[in-house]
């Protein structure tokens, strides 16, 4: 029997949504690492709705491991996919967990764009360069600017995750059925995502060259005709695929990693 209430007798209410607001605020960055960036405040946002939605013990901690996996966005719009993450988690519990994940994958890249490029260079350098240009005059209204343009942005941060909890519970109802495609399409722009992110983050060479005689071959020449940024993507793929043994989990990859390449970087083997 599913853990969670159908649409006419809903678990989640304003007060939830307030508390899971108010929550991300303060924690979205609480704790910082490479490992998994934001999930700690993530999970902590989530927590109360997990409580609510999840009778079982199982489910609840099955649900907070996934919400303790790797997560980064920008965190003035971050509240958008909790919403919505909310309303989903609300309508099918636990059957969701895949859907969840492929969402959260997906939306933070694009989500984290978006947000760092408006909250986090547009807004600060208008505003802040006419509040300190007034500022330098004697004129206190550039501290006044500056102030309510950081109100807006909070009234306006406050908005969005209740935003994306009604786009998720409209996204959930007029789907029906049809979650598995739901499902299906998440996990496939997430893997879009990474998969986009391998050739403009991962930047690795093969600085071998050989010479016969008057011919000179460059092996990253040769390997970018079989496939650009061939090298990144097979390391990426050795990555994967160490992290799904038993033994190996992602602080112990990124320390292989480094003495990987520090010993191939010293042969000449490879380079950045």
């Amino acid at each position: 029997m599913n853990s969670v209430n159908t649409k006419t007798n809903k678990v989640i209410t304003k007060k939830d949504l307030f508390r899971a607001n108010w929550r991300w605020l303060w924690s979205s960055q609480i704790c910082w690492n490479y490992e998994r960036m934001m999930s700690t405040g993530y999970l902590y946002t989530m927590l109360p709705t997990l409580k609510k939605l999840y009778s079982k013990d199982n489910d609840r901690v099955e649900m907070m491991k996934m919400h303790n996996q790797f997560f980064n966005t920008n965190a003035y719009v971050g509240g958008f996919i909790i919403g919505m993450d909310m309303a989903i988690e609300e309508k099918e519990g636990i059957k969701a967990k895949d859907t969840i994940a492929g969402l959260k994958t997906g939306l933070m890249g694009p989500f984290a764009g978006v947000g760092d490029t408006i909250f986090g260079v547009i807004l600060p350098t208008i505003f802040g360069s006419i509040g300190a240009y007034m500022g330098l005059h004697g004129n206190p209204i550039g501290a006044i600017i500056w102030l309510l343009v950081n109100f807006a942005v909070l009234f306006l941060r406050f908005s969005l995750l209740p935003l994306g909890y009604s786009q998720g519970e409209k996204l959930i109802y007029a789907a029906g059925d049809k979650l598995n495609k739901i499902t299906d399409s998440a996990i496939l722009l997430g893997v879009t995502v990474v998969g986009a992110l391998i050739p403009t983050v991962v930047s690795v060479k093969v600085p071998l060259v050989f010479r016969t005689g008057k011919v000179t071959l460059k092996a990253q020449s040769i390997l970018n005709q079989i496939m650009p940024s061939l090298v990144p993507v097979i390391l990426v793929a050795i990555c994967y695929w160490l992290l799904g043994k038993k033994k190996m989990n992602s602080t112990r990859l990124i320390v292989s990693v480094l003495i990987v390449g520090i010993i191939l970087g010293g042969l000449g083997i490879l380079s950045k």
